[in-house]
């Protein structure tokens, strides 16, 4: 299908509505992983309902020194992928449409989860972010937005921002897109040597060496729970006053796991990267609750979100996985 153009909200409000808007916002170069949402909001909004994908690269979320002059812009084939993958139309606004009185004097505060991790990186990256979010979602007006799990940090604050400020609009996560590589796709990406981009695979690697020591973690806790107690065995702890549960529990807790594992894990992957040519350099690595982005503790079950952010070359790159700790409850 065919994606229409339109230029100012007044054109996209004067479009006919008869059953749900999908919204998926964007700054261009899109790829692969926005034909995924994009795809993702055709399922959402049905064959009634109408898929709009804005496309605008947002000064305000770029600081000092960022990449705002050199961030690609390639709208012609970004009209092109988003038809291709079930957008009805493209809203690019101009700086103007979006700001008409210059930068806004009123702005959306990102709050305490707004200055870790990236906020931290990148002081006011989280106000501007919300702020063009909150008016795009006015000048869109949908009935659902979709945003990528890529930027975990960013999605937690959308959904904060929209509860907290009573949007009325359904905002859904969809997971991250990798390449065959594994490496996260990201449209600065495009700005990888060669030799950067093997590099850059420590990121996805590293991510996937925590997950994987996590998981033997949890197989570990499964298996301990799942071995029948035998008359010998519940004897020999018997006599030491010891149930069966806690012996297991000490057992795994005692083998170097849980979430100091799973960021060493992580760690090594990272720490072996500096060393390459060229060099990745870690901003952070981070095992993080979703509900606030503060770092979790040794004893803490539930969702985790483990990202990570690092410079090769002039590029820097975030990627994320999220794990749960403590899926398999209490042993009895």
């Amino acid at each position: 299908m065919t994606a229409t153009l339109l230029r100012t909200a007044a054109d996209l409000h004067a479009r006919a509505r008869t059953g749900r808007r999908a919204v998926v916002m964007t700054m261009g170069a899109l790829h692969e992983g926005h034909a995924t949402l994009i795809r993702t909001a055709r399922k959402i909004a049905g064959p009634d309902g109408e898929v709009v994908v804005t496309v605008f690269v947002n000064p305000l979320q770029f600081g000092a020194g960022e990449d705002l002059d050199r961030y690609p812009r390639t709208l012609d084939a970004d009209v092109e992928l988003a038809g291709r993958s079930g957008a009805d139309a493209v809203f690019a606004p101009s700086v103007d449409e979006v700001y008409p009185g210059g930068e806004p004097q009123v702005r959306i505060s990102a709050g305490p989860m707004g200055e870790r991790l990236e906020g931290a990186a990148r002081p006011g990256h989280f106000d501007g972010m919300l702020t063009v979010v909150a008016k795009l979602l006015h000048l869109t007006r949908p009935d659902v937005a979709l945003y990528g799990q890529k930027d975990a940090q960013q999605l937690a604050l959308i959904r904060r921002m929209v509860r907290d400020l009573n949007f009325g609009v359904e905002i859904v996560g969809v997971p991250t897109v990798r390449e065959e590589d594994g490496l996260a796709l990201s449209s600065r990406n495009r700005y990888l040597s060669p030799a950067e981009r093997r590099t850059a695979l420590a990121l996805s690697q590293a991510l996937f060496a925590g997950r994987d020591r996590h998981a033997a973690q949890e197989a570990l806790r499964a298996r301990a729970r799942e071995v029948p107690a035998t008359r010998a065995r519940a004897e020999a702890l018997s006599a030491i006053g010891e149930s069966r549960a806690a012996a297991d529990a000490h057992a795994v807790a005692t083998t170097a796991g849980g979430p100091a594992a799973v960021r060493a894990a992580a760690r090594l992957v990272l720490d072996e990267a500096a060393r390459l040519d060229p060099p990745l350099r870690l901003d952070y690595l981070a095992l993080v609750d979703p509900a606030d982005f503060t770092e979790i503790g040794d004893d803490f079950t539930g969702e985790v979100v483990l990202a990570v952010a690092a410079r090769v070359g002039a590029t820097r790159l975030i990627d994320n996985l999220p794990l749960t700790f403590g899926t398999l409850g209490d042993a009895s």
